[in-house]
């Protein structure tokens, strides 16, 4: 009943300081949920003046988040897509950079046919598109990497 009146009473200006902190209204509603969840669970008694206890606890959720979410980005970035040859680093990042500079659905084909293995029929099925479609995606995103992998032109 006490963690109830203090969510009432505090949470709309702690999600308002959540939002800000985190630009994004869900990322917040989940922080101060976070928040208010750990509370239940610890034996300890609340501070006689909980505001600033609040606030501080979301102040460290919000931070906690955005350093979890900053090692995930840098994990994510420093995994490579693709395995290169011994040697051949740099092309698996010219690779990598050229295919995510293709529209996502032609990027999706790409990487269907080309590592996925399947047929453009196949690829079709798997994208809800006609395979005429699918086709046509394929031989323009081919054509883009064709020029972006090598800008003068010269096979």
């Amino acid at each position: 009943l006490e963690i109830e009146r203090l969510y009432r009473d505090h949470g709309p200006a702690l999600l308002a300081y959540a939002g800000s902190l985190l630009g994004e209204r869900p990322a917040a509603e989940d922080v101060l949920h976070g928040v208010f969840l750990r509370l239940l669970d610890a034996d300890a008694p609340c501070p006689a003046d909980p505001r600033p206890y609040l606030f501080r606890a979301v102040r460290n959720a919000t931070r906690n988040r955005a350093r979890g979410e900053a090692r995930e980005r840098a994990r994510r970035d420093a995994a490579p897509l693709f395995v290169a040859p011994e040697g051949e680093d740099g092309a698996r990042a010219d690779l990598e950079e050229a295919l995510a500079g293709l529209p996502e659905e032609q990027r999706e084909l790409v990487v269907l046919r080309i590592w996925g293995g399947m047929t453009i029929e196949e690829t079709a099925a798997t994208l809800g598109v006609p395979p005429n479609t699918a086709a046509s995606r394929y031989r323009s995103a081919l054509e883009r990497l064709r020029r972006r992998l090598d800008p003068t032109g010269t096979e």
